[in-house]
């Protein structure tokens, strides 16, 4: 067997087997990719929501999809310690949104929108006046349903003890 025939042989077993574990990589790479952007387009939009059961499953998950990104992992950290704060005074929470601005910042700049997706961006949600309105008169409904039901609830113990002594 000549040189040649060496080579050829070990090309024809080495390129499928690299070609294999490069596409392998690459898809990898992609899946991770998706993920990340996954979770900044769930936080991104839950700034205008507030707390959602989505965008707390994607904190939750932070550590591990970002495992390879300390930054935006130490931003994580530091929002998860302002969270833990019990009772937070007016100050408090706004470091609170400064932290969740900060993560959502660090995580742009992660996923390459480093000059795209801005400070001020980030803290001008687009939120119509429609909507806005539609979530007050949600919660005033909310809150008359749940004054009628309180009243409700006083009134029929004070008629079952009356009703209790006439007998």
């Amino acid at each position: 067997m000549e040189c040649k025939d060496i080579l050829n042989l070990i090309a024809i077993i080495v390129i499928p087997i690299a070609a294999v574990l490069i596409g392998q990589h690459l898809q990898n790479r992609a899946e991770i990719r998706k993920d990340k952007m996954q979770i900044f387009k769930t936080l991104m939009t839950s700034r205008i929501y507030g707390w959602t059961r989505e965008g707390v499953h994607y904190l939750n998950i932070i550590d591990i999809v970002f495992a390879d990104d300390k930054t935006v992992r130490d931003a994580w950290k530091d929002l998860y310690d302002k969270y833990c704060v019990q009772n937070p005074d007016e100050a408090q929470l706004k470091k609170i949104q400064n932290a969740q601005y900060k993560l959502l910042e660090t995580m742009a700049k992660s996923l390459g929108y480093k000059d795209k997706v801005t400070w001020e961006t980030i803290q001008n949600p687009y939120v119509p006046n429609g909507m806005i309105k539609q979530w007050q008169e949600q919660s005033a409904s909310q809150q008359a349903y749940n004054t009628l039901l309180n009243t409700m609830a006083n009134i029929v113990p004070k008629e079952q003890k009356n009703t209790e002594g006439q007998e």
